[in-house]
């Protein structure tokens, strides 16, 4: 619903994303503070700034696949891990950290429809199953394949990272890097959404039977919804290794998926910027409890070293499980409400 006095005349304007003045200035006000982020914030805010950039980055690939085409899918982390591990070996090569990242995102892509073709054949709970037996087989992996492949249990290290010629070594140079990935990142996922191939991911989400019956190929749909989540996870792997300069299996475990997911939920299903929203606000919740557990280890020294750990763990169920009873669709959900019911005001009949 827009505000009144806001109408098109033209398709194109129907189907625009940003639809008037106001929704634009608060769009460029906000891309511009997040670009001007590392000359005006503390060194903190521009790793917890790149930082989130990279898992949103994952997270909007699941939501491709969890919230647009209905597959369940907890082996986002390891496909991540398949990118960071491809990325790592080009970067070792001599490959610009672009070409890194295609390749991280291909090969994540031909690791996940493995997995989605699966899903052909089974969904739901077996299908979770499914994809948590792709973390296992990554771990598995990596930790049994020759040591001089992918460096074992030490995994591999990466000496410098340069893109067209200039060198990622500082954080503000990292931030910017993938602040660019993921606005490139967030375009393509709203255009395959509001593709043809989005529609098909909503009609088999929506009812598969039905989606066959009108000839949408519904093997084919699940699979490419696994293939684009993978990329999108690729891709997110292959920023972590030129963030960190080091992958390693450790990095990549099934409870990072389950924080994904939890993004997804709080963000809402079915919906790019609620992909966005839910990362930012559980990245933020998570460094409120890393920066304040100390603090309250030191004030209250019976509850041990281990708080920390264990409140991440706490906020982690507690969130999953608030968002599902009180609010299953999500912020977005709640924020489009308020939207319309503003819009109408005094008639809210």
């Amino acid at each position: 619903m827009d505000p009144s006095g806001t109408f098109f005349t033209h398709y194109g304007g129907e189907r625009s994303l940003v639809r008037t003045r106001a929704q634009w200035a608060c769009l460029l006000a906000l891309l511009l503070a997040l670009a001007t982020l590392p000359w005006w914030g503390s060194e903190r805010w521009v790793s917890i700034g790149y930082t989130t950039f990279i898992t949103a980055v994952a997270v909007i690939g699941l939501q491709i696949c969890t919230g647009y085409a209905g597959q369940i899918n907890l082996g986002q982390s390891a496909f991540m891990g398949v990118g960071a591990y491809g990325a790592a070996l080009a970067m070792s090569a001599g490959w610009d950290a672009l070409a890194a990242l295609l390749i991280g995102g291909m090969g994540a892509a031909l690791f996940g429809v493995l997995f989605g073709l699966t899903a052909a054949r089974i969904k739901g709970f077996y299908l979770a199953l499914t994809t948590i037996a792709a973390q296992a087989l990554f771990h598995f992996l990596v930790l049994n394949l020759p040591q001089r492949w992918l460096g074992g249990a030490g995994g591999l290290h990466v000496e410098a990272v340069t893109v067209m010629g200039l060198s990622l070594g500082s954080d503000r140079a990292i931030y910017w890097f993938s602040y660019a990935v993921l606005i490139v990142m967030t375009l393509g996922a709203l255009g395959i959404v509001r593709s043809r191939h989005g529609r098909s991911f909503e009609a088999v989400r929506d009812d598969d039977v039905a989606a066959g019956m009108m000839g949408i190929p519904v093997a084919a749909t699940k699979a490419r919804a696994f293939l684009v989540s993978s990329f999108y996870a690729g891709v997110a792997g292959g920023l972590w290794v030129v963030a960190l300069r080091h992958v390693s299996v450790e990095q990549f475990t099934l409870f990072n998926a389950i924080w994904m997911i939890a993004m997804v939920i709080v963000g809402g299903l079915g919906s790019i910027v609620g992909a966005l929203v839910g990362t930012a606000m559980i990245q933020l919740a998570r460094e409120g409890v890393t920066s304040l557990g100390p603090s309250f280890v030191q004030w209250v020294p019976a509850v041990g070293q281990d708080f920390v750990f264990a409140a991440m763990n706490v906020l982690l169920g507690t969130v999953i499980i608030l968002f599902l009873l009180f609010e299953p669709k999500g912020v977005m959900h709640r924020v489009q409400i308020t939207k319309k019911a503003y819009r109408l005001w005094p008639f809210p009949y």
